[in-house]
């Protein structure tokens, strides 16, 4: 199983989403081909209703501290109640370009 696979499944059992999306956004960074780093994670849950941001994202950390503690370097979030999901009709910005590792 990859990274990908694994941080899909630990979600998906944690935060039973309405909508979840893990990207590999490894090959934007200046990382070797094939890394598993850095994560785009897009995730829809009756579980974020009536939590702040900073809440709904240390209850992602915590359902993947394991992998943050080792591999992923990084985790893009975007955190939605169901609602916020459908209100903004499946629409999350796009991550930004890397400036780091000697891409700048």
């Amino acid at each position: 199983m990859n990274m990908q696979q694994r941080i899909r499944g630990k979600l998906e059992t944690g935060l039973e989403p309405v909508f979840l999306e893990v990207l590999n956004e490894s090959g934007q960074h200046n990382v070797p081909p094939g890394s598993e780093s850095h994560f785009k994670v897009t995730v829809a849950s009756a579980r974020f209703i009536g939590k702040r941001l900073i809440d709904r994202h240390r209850l992602v950390n915590e359902l993947l501290s394991e992998e943050l503690a080792g591999p992923v370097h990084a985790l893009s979030l975007h955190t939605l109640t169901p609602d916020e999901w459908f209100e903004r009709a499946g629409e999350v910005p796009d991550s930004p370009p890397c400036l780091g590792g000697g891409k700048g």
